[in-house]
């Protein structure tokens, strides 16, 4: 008898279970699965503006995937997100890295000025990228004046308007907007230190850089991969920030990949190329998640 009774009731579990999902499966199949099919929909098809009034949309198969592929200008796109991906991460990581040993230990003020940086990461992207355009304009930014005020006039520059220094300067703004970031997820890693492994380490006689190199990042190293593959799935469709700090400008200086799929559906409408580059963005991200979802499995098994 308890054996009938407990199967109809682990059944009525799994039923009960699946009704309570079916609000989450619902969202994710209608703004997630149909976005992303009707994308690749569009992607093999010659989708242009006069289809989108109603004019006819006739099947190419991968044609749009060869046009993306053999522009010269997605190419560079790709670099272009490559080095701004490459640069805010090495900085992020490194700067996030050195406040999260900082903050670790207490001293006075530290809880506000913890609060103070994390402003940086809780402002929209929007206002960040509208505060350092105004920061670096040529005539009246407000870093060309401090340069004027100190004497160093000479150096006074059109930052976001030269081609040389354009892709720099957004890196730069994307740096101080995920450094607060980095530094959290850190913080929580070297406070789950054992700070006895330290003591003793000391009792030993090993030095600062010793327990660091010896302690710190080994124990470290499974926060800081996660940091890192969150960080580059972050970064690497970054658009809002550099959109409102340069609009892929100078000349296509920070024409990034998310600002070339931009400007491909909505500049030259041509949305059949353009869902083909969007799905071809999507590559580094899913790689990326697959990797993270993958380690994270890893360290289950292994825990």
């Amino acid at each position: 008898m308890s054996r009938r009774r407990t199967a109809p009731l682990a059944v009525r579990r799994r039923r009960t279970g699946y009704l309570f999902s079916l609000p989450g499966l619902a969202f994710l199949a209608l703004l997630l699965a149909y976005p992303l099919l009707y994308n690749v929909w569009t992607s093999v098809h010659d989708v242009g503006l006069r289809s989108q009034l109603g004019g006819p949309a006739p099947f190419n198969g991968l044609a749009n995937y060869r046009s993306v592929l053999t522009d010269p200008a997605f190419w560079r796109a790709v670099r272009l997100s490559a080095l701004f991906t490459v640069g805010s991460l090495v900085f992020q990581f490194s700067i996030g890295f050195a406040l999260a040993l900082l903050f670790v230990r207490p001293f006075p003020f530290n809880g506000l000025l913890r609060s103070l940086l994390l402003m940086a990461w809780l402002l929209p992207p929007i206002v960040s990228g509208a505060l350092f355009r105004w920061m670096l304009e040529g005539d009246s930014g407000a870093y060309n004046a401090l340069l004027r005020s100190t004497g160093l006039g000479a150096l006074a520059h059109d930052w976001l308007t030269d081609p040389s220094t354009a892709l720099g300067c957004v890196i730069i703004a994307n740096i101080w907007v995920g450094v607060p970031f980095n530094m959290l997820l850190l913080l929580v890693g070297l406070h789950g230190i054992d700070p006895e492994l330290y003591e003793a380490a000391a009792i030993d006689g090993a030095g600062a850089w010793q327990r660091f190199r010896r302690i710190t990042l080994p124990l470290m190293r499974p926060v800081s991969t996660a940091v890192l593959l969150l960080g580059l799935i972050y970064t690497f469709k970054v658009f809002d920030l550099i959109f409102v700090m340069t609009g892929g400008g100078p000349v296509d200086a920070t024409t990034v990949l998310s600002l070339y799929v931009y400007e491909v559906f909505f500049r030259f409408f041509r949305f059949g190329q353009g869902a083909a580059t969007a799905l071809l963005l999507l590559v580094v991200p899913l790689l990326t998640a697959a990797l993270y979802v993958r380690r994270l499995r890893h360290e289950g098994v292994t825990a």
